[in-house]
């Protein structure tokens, strides 16, 4: 079975390319924060700001400070990348 970090980057592309449905349904099955945060980025972009806002707060991050969509991605690849 491949690793979340793997699984986390093949759904970051999924969203990238517009396929956001399936992005969704491929991150549902991953547990941790940055699944977490990546389910709350779907919800946003979605415009479902309350299940948005949920994931965030499960992924211990401040969804009144989040960026924009663009930002958000962006920042979210940066830490999957690591330090």
């Amino acid at each position: 079975m491949r690793d979340v970090h793997s699984e986390l980057c093949d759904i970051l592309a999924l969203m990238r390319e517009g396929k956001w449905n399936v992005a969704h349904d491929r991150v549902q099955r991953h547990e941790g924060l940055l699944a977490a945060w990546l389910h709350g980025i779907l919800h946003l972009q979605e415009g479902d700001l309350e299940d948005a806002e949920n994931w965030y707060e499960r992924a211990g991050r401040r969804f009144r400070q989040r960026g924009t969509l663009g930002e958000e991605l962006l920042a979210f690849e940066s830490a999957l990348e690591g330090p």
